[in-house]
């Protein structure tokens, strides 16, 4: 994902500097190959229910009516991490920046709930970017920090990728040494970037990281497929939270955050319309 990425900043440039017919040619066609992509997502999942239900039918099936006692175990453990996450470390931070973080997810509940529904936090980028900016965060910052947090700001899924390979090598009974939990800790720092918020992709980037540590079997991502998307609906959230605490905190460091305004909006004394403008 990291090479995707690098490619797709430069085709960008490229594409800006080239400018003129040509360039609005390429943008028509990628526009086009654009929609047809994101009507086969949608084809996708509406069919990912029946996915889910296979996933767990063959866990069950295959390591017996036992193991969903472990793997609601894992989902609950996950659940508590990042909200443990959320309102303990990000609510210090946002508390630094002379907000509160109750009041902060208040003011998202609503593109909170969609990410909830749906795993994915991709819907709702344009009308979190209005948000921040109507709560007081200076437009550029908020233009650069959350696109960019997207793909490299993703907290809930470093938690994920940990948990997920811990939970593997104990349910395989393979012992991890403390090198091998560094390990673990960094390349999931690592391969977690790039993973962007579409749900089903956690699956491949834990199968890369499994590949990268050779004292577990890779073969063990079967045990927690079923479950995934369960727990992409919490990892979609603490990706998302995080991103937009990370916009509001560095916009406070670089003096472009109104806290006045931003203070009124999350007190409901300012009623912001993402709809407009």
């Amino acid at each position: 994902m990291l090479q995707v990425l690098f490619f797709a900043i430069i085709f960008g440039v490229s594409l800006a500097l080239v400018g003129g017919e040509k360039g609005k040619q390429v943008t028509s066609l990628i526009d086009a190959v654009a929609t047809v992509l994101f009507k086969a997502m949608g084809l996708i999942v509406r069919v990912a229910p029946l996915g889910v239900l296979g996933a767990v039918a063959y866990t069950v099936g295959r390591y017996g009516i036992g193991s969903l006692k472990q793997l609601v175990s894992l989902v609950v453990l996950f659940y508590v991490s990042v909200a443990v996450f959320v309102f303990i470390v990000l609510g210090a931070v946002m508390r630094l920046a002379g907000l509160n973080i109750l009041k902060f997810l208040a003011y998202m509940r609503e593109e909170l709930t969609i990410v909830l529904g749906t795993a994915s936090s991709d819907a709702v980028l344009p009308q979190i970017m209005r948000k921040l900016e109507r709560m007081g965060v200076k437009d550029s910052v908020v233009g650069l920090v959350v696109p960019t947090g997207y793909s490299f700001n993703l907290d809930a899924f470093s938690i994920y990728l940990t948990l997920a390979v811990v939970f593997i090598a104990q349910a395989t009974n393979t012992p991890l040494s403390f090198g091998d939990l560094m390990l673990v800790l960094g390349i999931s720092l690592v391969t977690s970037k790039g993973a962007h918020g579409v749900p089903g992709s956690a699956i491949v980037i834990l199968a890369a990281t499994l590949n990268a540590v050779p004292a577990i079997p890779a073969i063990g991502l079967v045990l927690v497929l079923s479950v995934d998307w369960f727990i992409g609906m919490a990892r979609a959230l603490g990706n998302l939270i995080g991103n937009c605490v990370a916009t509001v905190v560095i916009a406070a460091w670089e003096n472009d955050l109104d806290r006045d305004k931003a203070k009124r909006v999350l007190d409901g004394e300012v009623t912001v319309d993402v709809t407009a403008g």
